[in-house]
């Protein structure tokens, strides 16, 4: 079908959000020059901004005060002594506190250098009208138990109006090959795919392991791929909107653009009656506003599995998605690291700031905090099996951003997991780490964490959520990456111990899982840790303020997801309560 010569353009979506302006962030559509070979281009992001000098003393200053931090705290002067003591147990947990802060002080300067590097690099593309003529194919899954079949209807009506001058067929690709889906697919005249029952699709493991994303696009790629160009593909709870193909795949006339990426956005950001929905959107606002668009620099942003563009022709190249509860990230892995066989030139891929779809958020702790394991668990395992074997082929560029942006989540986990093994070595056992005057290591920490605070408010000009009010500052996402820690270690212990890992959907609308008190029990027991050690303090007099207070606040930080559900809750019960009026 050609939904340029069939369908008008549908009209713009009124509501809150203007979705429409958010949609052309990158600039508007231009026409390459016939003359010379396409490539893409790009705009600088600190090329528009009006205050270089701020800018610049900012990104020089924030890494430079952590740095100083860093070697201040770790000057001998400051190891603890013992003079006469002999206990190997004693010494051992001194040793273990002094390397414990270096590893904590060392994992915030590589995270305030990842954003001043990104935001140093950080560029946009320009955007440029797609060929006609094209073959395109869109897709998205259904799961069964997972996605509402209203949810399905939504995604597949709106990408019927997805705009492409050329042969454009909308494909669902079901994974239970249910009557319900075959009938939703025959009623809005989309096409249907299902691997049920075939064995050679269903595999125990590898490219078409059973039951997972990476396996259902497989197998549709080899049955189907070679009859399309490109693909366009949305997960099954976002909803394209009718700019989807016009923004995204003008850039594949550069022939060495491999995949094509935008946002993740969540619609219901206010409808949804818990706010984990919004605070799990603002989370996100350093990746899709900065770190991706850092990728443009290098020709290597991540791929995304929420909404992209794919040249068929690369990804058959390359052997299909790979077989990652993360297949995403180990797929852009595998893209980067190989090259054109036409050009010769290693494939890149582009990140756009536009809008092109806007999804659905976890609207509960429980799956929220599933989603984030799998995250996390996903980045392990790539970098355990397959980062060290394909980092070498990279190049400098695209080595440098892929290790800033994997270092994210075990950075996150170690500074917890040393920060709680500090807590209870020091406050239980009497350890001592540096000794260094109270007044001037406020100081210095607090300017430290000052400039790496203002380095993120700084960049919240460029967020590319329409849902967040502009110039709002944050502090949810900033809060949220923190409350992620003790789930962030939970999925290093699991890749460390080699526990076996599943790919798990999260589930959508009334399929939402409910929060219950087994929903936080990672951060209960790590509750308990920082309890037991206040307490043990208490009892043996040991610890000074400051190491009390760090241990009061990560043991609040632990009961914190909880008390927000419960206000929830509250909230929730008396919005459903009838007003009452006085006679």
């Amino acid at each position: 079908m050609n939904n340029v010569s069939t369908r008008p353009a549908p009209p713009a979506p009124t509501g809150r959000y203007d979705y429409p302006g958010f949609s052309r962030l990158a600039g508007p559509l231009t026409e390459p020059d016939p003359h010379r070979p396409y490539r893409v281009a790009y705009r600088g992001l600190l090329r528009a901004e009006p205050h270089r000098l701020r800018a610049a003393l900012l990104l020089v200053a924030a890494p430079l005060f952590e740095a100083v931090l860093l070697v201040w705290l770790l000057l001998p002067d400051h190891w603890p002594q013992r003079p006469g003591e002999t206990d190997p147990w004693v010494l051992g947990g001194d040793r273990v506190m002094v390397a414990s802060v270096a590893v904590i002080e060392l994992c915030r300067l590589v995270n305030v250098v990842s954003n001043a590097h990104a935001t140093l690099v950080a560029r946009d593309p320009v955007p440029v009208r797609p060929l006609p003529g094209s073959r395109v194919a869109f897709l998205t899954t259904c799961v069964p138990g997972k996605e509402p079949a209203a949810m399905v209807r939504a995604t597949l009506r709106a990408a019927l109006d997805v705009r492409h001058d050329g042969p454009y067929h909308v494909w669902l690709l079901d994974e239970g090959d249910s009557a319900e889906m075959r009938g939703l697919c025959a009623e809005l005249g989309v096409r249907h795919f299902s691997r049920a029952g075939l064995r050679r699709f269903n595999q125990r493991r590898g490219r078409f392991r059973a039951r997972t994303k990476h396996g259902n696009y497989n197998s549709w790629l080899q049955r189907h791929g070679e009859a399309y160009d490109f693909w366009v593909s949305v997960d099954t709870d976002h909803v394209p909107v009718p700019e989807l193909c016009e923004r995204m795949l003008g850039y594949f006339r550069d022939p060495d653009v491999a995949f094509v990426v935008g946002p993740q956005v969540y619609g219901n950001y206010h409808s949804s009656p818990s706010s984990v929905t919004r605070f799990s959107e603002s989370q996100q606002f350093l990746f899709h506003a900065l770190v991706q668009r850092a990728g443009n620099r290098y020709g290597a942003p991540m791929f995304v599995g929420t909404n992209n563009a794919v040249r068929i022709g690369a990804l058959r190249g390359i052997g299909g998605l790979a077989d990652s509860i993360t297949e995403d990230m180990a797929t852009g892995l595998e893209f980067h690291r190989a090259r054109n066989p036409l050009t010769g030139h290693r494939w890149k891929s582009v990140y756009t700031p536009d809008v092109l779809a806007v999804g659905e958020g976890p609207s509960s702790w429980t799956d929220f905090f599933a989603q984030q394991l799998r995250w996390s668990r996903g980045t392990y395992e790539t970098l355990l099996t397959q980062y060290w074997r394909v980092a070498w082929r990279l190049g400098p560029g695209r080595l440098l951003n892929y290790t800033l942006m994997v270092c994210f989540y075990p950075m996150a986990a170690v500074t917890w997991l040393l920060g709680g093994l500090s807590s209870v070595l020091y406050l239980g056992f009497g350890a001592s780490g540096v000794h260094v005057p109270s007044q001037l290591w406020l100081m210095l920490y607090g300017d430290a964490a000052a400039l790496q605070v203002l380095l993120y408010t700084w960049n919240r000009r460029h967020n590319v959520s329409p849902h967040e009010p502009a110039g709002s500052s944050g502090v949810a996402g900033m809060a949220m990456s923190a409350l992620c820690g003790p789930v962030y270690a939970a999925a290093l212990v699991q890749a460390l111990l080699r526990r076996r890992s599943r790919f798990v959907v999260t589930p959508k609308g009334a399929a939402g899982s409910p929060d219950r008190a087994a929903s936080f029990r990672i951060h209960l027991g790590w509750a308990l840790v920082f309890a037991g050690a206040l307490a043990a303090s208490a009892v043996t007099g040991d610890g000074q303020p400051a190491m009390r207070v760090w241990a009061a606040i990560a043991l609040l930080s632990c009961l914190l997801p909880m008390a927000v559900h419960l206000m929830d809750r509250a909230r929730q019960r008396r919005a459903r309560q009838p007003e009452r009026h006085l006679p």
